[in-house]
């Protein structure tokens, strides 16, 4: 009996030496980034609609068809900011989403492309209080927001003719006498 709670107990110091020689805490500082910092949860890997648009397959061309252009659909999430003053960041997504166009859909050029459809959306908004002295405080908001943009190969299209201030309002007429008034003689 005395002869099995020893070897229980060194069993036990034994699993505690093994457990702490765990490949995951000597990989963890030799690695560029530290574990800790790496965010694998499922939220930042799920695919929404718009990057499923990536994955349409096209049926074959016919011979005399013209060449179809590749489309790249690409998107940030979650990014920790407004959606009003986000240029900066976008420019980061723009270059992103080059650079995945030429490694990942077979984009010969990344000059080759240019911007068919820039979006913005609202992400999740938090509110916070935010404690003043005397009693006082003032609410905060810490705003997210997407970035949703759409790269075409090839030319862009040319520009639409402008159209003039009497053009605009010919439109303006017309639409008003097309449109139906409901409960009225």
């Amino acid at each position: 009996m005395a002869a099995g709670r020893a070897l229980g107990a060194g069993g036990a110091w034994l699993r505690g030496l093994l457990s702490w020689a765990r490949p995951e805490r000597w990989l963890a500082s030799s690695s560029v980034f530290p574990l800790s910092c790496i965010h694998t949860s499922a939220c930042l890997q799920k695919v929404g609609k718009w990057e499923k648009k990536n994955r349409i397959v096209y049926p074959p061309q016919l011979p005399g068809e013209p060449r179809r252009p590749a489309e790249i659909y690409h998107c940030r999430r979650d990014i920790k900011y407004s959606k009003d003053k986000m240029w900066y960041l976008a420019k980061l997504v723009l270059l992103e989403a080059q650079e995945m166009a030429v490694k990942n859909h077979n984009v010969e050029f990344k000059s080759n492309l240019h911007i068919a459809e820039s979006l913005t959306g609202r992400g999740q908004y938090t509110k916070r209080i935010r404690y003043h002295g005397k009693g006082m405080f003032g609410i905060m908001k810490l705003v997210r927001c997407h970035y949703f943009v759409k790269l075409v190969e090839g030319p862009p299209p040319p520009p639409e003719p402008r159209k003039t201030g009497f053009d605009q309002a010919k439109e303006y007429v017309q639409q008003l006498r097309n449109r139906t008034l409901v409960h009225t003689l």
